[in-house]
């Protein structure tokens, strides 16, 4: 890559940092705000909660650090919270330096936990967080104590057909009823009035990003990774085979805690009795 990512014009800047403001009024009021400086720009960081082995949450694409406001009061009642935007997508990070690939966005996320002074981390991520994790892992995992992966998306399964097409349709038309006809199909209900989701959107209408395409590690590159692993799978996600990615991830990083949600969506905290049973299992697995 030899571009960075960015706004497309001060209008639609003024109306996406609006939308974020609204969605990060959902969150707990942080401890502590930071701006970290890395090789590729700053780094937004909010941090909640307590002093036991810290968490850092990175959320899924262009979902920033607002779409874990229902997690965070629970994790942070006894934990260190980190939660990110990922640098290179819409949020309040900033880029300032083209990702040349996967290990240069590994090395940016490894300098946030370097200044923040982060050892033994428990790297959380949703989606393509859970992406971002799993590379974190596997070129940068100096500082981490685990990785937790919930309905991580291209690790152990490709997108699948149907929600390529339904999203680029969606991206094309940019009509209203089309963006909610997608989100309630891919979360099982319709979520667009959330400030959450009208979030994501408001990133995709406003924001360009510039970094490498999210694809699937190798095989070999799977079997390397020697953290322990939890993950969530939704049995009702949409994004990909959910059971054919559980299975594969089983088979090729045996070590990993592997578990499928029946009744769970690609959202996979969105319903409250599934929430309750992620926390119960992330929780159990930071101690």
């Amino acid at each position: 890559m030899t571009k960075i990512g960015g706004f497309r014009d001060p209008a639609a800047e003024r109306r996406y940092f609006a939308a974020y403001d609204r969605a990060m009024a959902e969150c707990p009021e942080p401890s502590a705000l930071f701006h970290v400086e890395t090789r590729h720009g700053t780094t937004r960081v909010y941090r909640y909660g307590g002093d036991d082995p810290p968490i850092a949450l990175l959320p899924g694409l262009l979902a920033t650090s607002a779409c874990y406001a229902t997690l965070i009061p629970a994790l942070a009642e006894r934990h260190a919270v980190y939660a990110i935007d990922t640098l290179g997508e819409a949020g309040r990070s900033v880029q300032t330096a083209p990702f040349k690939d996967i290990r240069d966005r590994t090395s940016a996320l490894d300098d946030v936990f370097e200044s923040l002074g982060l050892t033994a981390v428990h790297l959380i991520g949703g989606s393509t967080g859970g992406w971002h994790a799993v590379n974190q892992a596997i070129h940068a995992p100096g500082r981490l104590a685990s990785i937790g992966l919930l309905d991580a998306t291209t690790v152990s399964a490709p997108f699948s057909r149907k929600v390529l097409w339904y999203g680029a349709l969606a991206g094309v038309l940019d009509s209203e009823r089309l963006w909610r006809r997608f989100l309630t199909w891919s979360a099982g209900e319709d979520v667009l009035d959330q400030p959450a989701a009208r979030l994501v959107l408001a990133g995709i209408r406003s924001y360009r990003a510039r970094v490498p395409f999210q694809v699937c590690p190798s095989e070999e590159a799977l079997r390397s990774i020697r953290v322990p692993a939890l993950a969530l799978f939704g049995g009702r996600s949409t994004v990909h085979d959910s059971a054919a990615a559980a299975a594969r991830l089983e088979n090729l990083l045996p070590q990993a805690d592997v578990e499928i949600l029946p009744d769970a969506g690609h959202f996979l905290y969105l319903r409250p009795e599934d929430r309750e049973l992620i926390i119960d299992r992330v929780l159990k697995w930071v101690v």
